[in-house]
């Protein structure tokens, strides 16, 4: 016999001690219960693809609606700055400059609260040292009380949501004279 054959005759022949003693009827009972634990897991894998896929459709869904909707609460929480704009519109020329005025501050009143409940938060850095992650210079100017590179005066007021920068604050920094 040479070395290939000899390896391929103990492939075949049982391990010592592994069949020695079992009729065909215990062979048949391990081989009935392999089967069935063969099949309780295909049976466990399958519900798990399953489920795999459920919450894949389910995330995709989750995503299309926020994309669809996301902007719901943003829309409904201006709709009253909106009429209140719509009002002030339709009685400008009947009103007179203070009761303008005063819808125009409590239009604002209107957005500033919107705003809150949005969580956007506006950047107001005058004073503080320059942040060029969170501020924008549009000019330089000699300052002999300030410290270099502090916020001398905010030109436009920055606003982020929730941490995430949406404009960044326009100011004119201080420089040495």
């Amino acid at each position: 016999m040479t070395g290939a054959e000899a390896s391929a005759s103990q492939q075949t022949q049982p391990a010592d001690g592994e069949s020695e003693g079992l009729d065909p009827g215990q062979l048949r009972q391990a081989l009935t219960e392999a089967q069935q634990q063969a099949s309780n897991h295909k049976d466990q894998y399958l519900r798990a693809v399953a489920e795999i896929d459920n919450v894949r459709k389910r995330a995709q869904r989750d995503v299309e609606n926020a994309s669809r909707y996301g902007l719901e609460k943003f829309a409904v929480e201006l709709l009253p700055v909106l009429d209140s704009l719509q009002l002030a519109v339709s009685n400008a020329g009947r009103a007179d400059s203070k009761s303008l005025a005063e819808g125009q501050a409590a239009t604002l009143k209107l957005l500033v609260k919107a705003f809150d409940r949005l969580n956007i938060r506006e950047i107001n850095p005058a004073g503080e040292p320059f942040d060029p992650e969170r501020h924008e210079a549009v000019m330089a100017q000699d300052s002999a009380t300030a410290e270099p590179n502090a916020v001398l005066q905010v030109v436009q007021p920055g606003f982020e949501l929730g941490g995430r920068l949406l404009r960044p604050a326009r100011v004119i920094v201080a420089r040495r004279p």
